[in-house]
Parts: C-alpha cells; sequence; structure tokens
C-alpha cells in the first residue's frame, strides 16, 4: 500500500511501471473527485459508478500518453465530466422519448378529456420532434431548464461550461430556433389548434 504522502509523480510513475499498491492509490486518492464530478450531473449511483468505471479503465489506456503526472487530476475530471455529460444526455433523451410521458396511459377514448389529451401528446410530439432538428449543444441547453428536479443556473453554466450571465439570451435564442423547427411550425400552423 503507497503512503498517502507519497506525490503524485511517484504514483503515477509506478502505475505505469505496472506496480498495483501505486495503481490502487491513485485510484484512492483520485476516487473522490470522480463522485464529486458524477453528482453535479446528478446521475444515479449506478451510472456514476458507471463513469467512475469508465474513467479508470480509460485512464489505463491513456496513462502512458499523458506527459506531466501533475495533468492526470485534470485529465480524470475532464474525463468524468464528458462521461457524465454523454450519460445525462442519454438518460435526458430517453425520458424526453418515453412514451408513457406524452400523457395518454391513462386516457380511455369516448371518455372526457380524451381531446384535451390527444392534442397535449400531439403538442408534446411536436416539441419532441422540433427538439430533434436542433443542434445538440441547444438541445442540450433546453433540456436542462426543463429538468425536473430543476438545475440551478450555477449548475447549468459548470455542466455547459458558460457563463451564468449568457444562460438567459442563449434560452431565448434557444426557444427561438425551436419556435422555428418544421416540426413546432406544422404543428402551430394546423388549424384548430392553440399556440
Amino acid at each position: 500500500m503507497a503512503d498517502p504522502a507519497t506525490s503524485i509523480d511517484d504514483l503515477v510513475d509506478g502505475a505505469r511501471r505496472g506496480d498495483q499498491a501505486a495503481w490502487d492509490a491513485l485510484v484512492r486518492r483520485f476516487r473522490p473527485l470522480v463522485g464529486s464530478v458524477a453528482r453535479t450531473y446528478r446521475l444515479p449511483e449506478r451510472d456514476a459508478e458507471d463513469v467512475s468505471q469508465f474513467v479508470w479503465l480509460r485512464l489505463t489506456q491513456y496513462l502512458d500518453r499523458i506527459r506531466d503526472p501533475h495533468a492526470v487530476p485534470k485529465w480524470i475530471m475532464t474525463t468524468a465530466r464528458h462521461e457524465c455529460h454523454r450519460l445525462a444526455r442519454q438518460i435526458r433523451t430517453t425520458v424526453l422519448l418515453d412514451p408513457q410521458a406524452a400523457g395518454l396511459e391513462h386516457a380511455r377514448p369516448g371518455e372526457p378529456g380524451t381531446d384535451a389529451g390527444l392534442l397535449r401528446a400531439e403538442r408534446h410530439q411536436a416539441l419532441r420532434d422540433g427538439l430533434a432538428e436542433l443542434p445538440a449543444p441547444q438541445q442540450q441547453m433546453l433540456l436542462l431548464l426543463v429538468a425536473d428536479p430543476p438545475f440551478s443556473y450555477r449548475e447549468i453554466s459548470r455542466i455547459l461550461d458558460i457563463p451564468i450571465g449568457s444562460i438567459g439570451p442563449t434560452r431565448a435564442r434557444c426557444l427561438q430556433r425551436l419556435r422555428a423547427t418544421t416540426a413546432v411550425r406544422r404543428f402551430l400552423e394546423t388549424p384548430g389548434r392553440p399556440a
């Protein structure tokens, strides 16, 4: 077992040489960093564990390519952020595309509210289709803004790596582009549908 006071240079050098104790100490030292990144993305525990496994697997593949051992923590944090971002986007997209989210799971033909349920389902589908037309960064911005539980602007700033002050204007541009998508325009222009 490596001494907790062992320098990062020694740990990285030992891990590169295949020293299991150095590798274990490296993982122990930076596991909390990976966990803190996963927490900022509010990932379920199982997904956070997947992120951790992914980071350590990638580190074994790239450790020899990292020239400066002091860059390892930044590399770990960046890799964890990228994987969390990928998983969070996948989770949010899955939720948005969930057919149960359309609001029709309890509607029955002939019951009051069926028309409202159908209209709501069409509106949701138009929004999902319109969202799919947007570039990925704009999709992500809108998904983070409507997440449940909601993200704070500070969290959105950290996740998207943009200044807090630019979130509002960027949101407005994203919504404007969403309204201009083919799917949303088609829905809004259909006679008899409320805007």
